[in-house]
């Protein structure tokens, strides 16, 4: 992960704040919306991209009617540490289409993972058949959602 903070003035705040909302803006109706020549937008935009700090484009899809009806956050703790149990157990979630999303912690659990799956039948063997089989693995522990009454938002700029 790279640390360097990138430097921002307000336009190109403005500009990543549009980006986030509607990454589908031209440059002309990002310049329209920042008050710039749509080459100027367009530029911005791609020092952006080449800077890293936008890094990459991508639909947001509507689980439900994708058929994934139950949404999950799963604490893992491992029973040993180390870089090869580490890395065996990030090797495991990398293969799960289920898993949107993980973390490593401080606390009590060592991972956070963040699971849509088609019912609690699904959410059950992740669990019981996937990850409490992982040699490492000592406690699971999920917190089902029931409503997500905040949608994921984008990142303040």
């Amino acid at each position: 992960m790279q640390n360097s903070r990138i430097s921002l003035d307000e336009t190109d705040s403005r500009l990543l704040a549009a980006l986030q909302r509607d990454a589908h803006l031209t440059a002309q109706e990002l310049g329209e919306a920042l008050n710039l020549s749509a080459s100027q937008a367009g530029r911005r935009r791609q020092r952006l991209e080449s800077e890293g700090l936008i890094t990459g484009y991508a639909a947001r899809l509507d689980p439900a009617r994708l058929g994934l009806t139950v949404q999950a956050f799963v604490q893992v703790q491992m029973a040993r540490h180390g870089t090869e149990t580490a890395a065996a157990f990030s090797r495991l979630v990398a293969t799960r289409s289920e898993v949107i999303s993980a973390w490593t912690l401080t606390g009590e659990a060592d991972y956070l993972l963040r699971v849509y799956c088609e019912d609690l039948a699904a959410l059950n063997r992740l669990i019981h058949q996937v990850l409490l089989t992982h040699p490492s693995v000592a406690r699971v522990q999920s917190q089902i959602v029931m409503d997500q009454f905040k949608p994921d938002a984008p990142l303040p700029v």
